[in-house]
């Protein structure tokens, strides 16, 4: 199951080498075990969705969430999005009211961020694969390795990117980033525990800031509705 061509073409050169290593081995095996017991999210073909609609050389930002959601549906391999049709999760309402009071776009009727991944906002979870209704039960079998990795590599390409790390788990990952190099964007976490402290900590007009002055194209955060 190492076999590179899970990965997307773009990811292959800087990531290959994960999946030639022991632990992602283990991994691959303790998730097909899992899947064989119960419901595992998100399935199978959508666990590099991230990498799969924001290719390598395209990242213009990397948004870190922490793992998949866990009920039926929603998750599908993009953090803090769910498929078109699902009830907009709480962190993510918080995300838009935010948007919305900082840009003053309208609050979308889904929480489908695909619109977001195609212009080069990699959203990306540290854990990729969780099983039904437990949430973290995939925490610390490796996936944390391959996306320290992702990470890594993005940070190590020639051209800057806006790593945004919400909340104490995410800014773990700051030794992993040269500041020096790239722009981090670092606030509370959206989810209702600690909202208070995210709203009005104006992410989206710092990320566009940075976005701007590391010459990149700006990023329109307006999701359409799909009533």
């Amino acid at each position: 199951m190492t076999d590179t061509s899970m990965l997307p073409e773009s990811w292959r050169g800087v990531l290959g080498e994960e999946l030639q290593k022991p632990y992602f081995a283990q991994l691959t095996e303790f998730v097909e075990e899992e899947r064989a017991k119960g419901p595992v999210f998100p399935p199978k073909d959508e666990v590099f969705a991230a990498l799969d609609a924001t290719p390598y050389d395209k990242v213009k930002v990397l948004i870190l969430g922490q793992d998949p959601y866990h009920g039926e549906g929603q998750g599908h391999g993009l953090c803090f999005s769910v498929r078109p049709g699902v009830k907009t999760p709480p962190s993510l309402r918080n995300i838009y009211k935010e948007m919305q009071a900082e840009l003053g776009h309208p609050i979308p009727d889904n929480g489908y961020l695909m619109p977001w991944a195609e212009q080069g906002v990699l959203l990306l979870n540290a854990v990729l694969t969780v099983r039904s209704g437990e949430a973290n039960s995939h925490k610390g079998k490796g996936w944390e390795k391959f996306t320290d990795a992702v990470i890594t590599a993005v940070a190590s390409r020639p051209d800057p990117a806006v790593f945004v790390l919400w909340g104490n788990y995410a800014q773990k990952k700051l030794p992993l980033i040269d500041e020096d190099r790239h722009v981090v964007v670092k606030g509370a976490h959206p989810s209702p525990l600690s909202a208070k402290k995210f709203f009005g900590s104006q992410p989206f007009t710092q990320i566009d800031a940075a976005v701007a002055a590391q010459g990149h194209e700006p990023i329109d955060w307006r999701v359409p509705d799909l009533g």
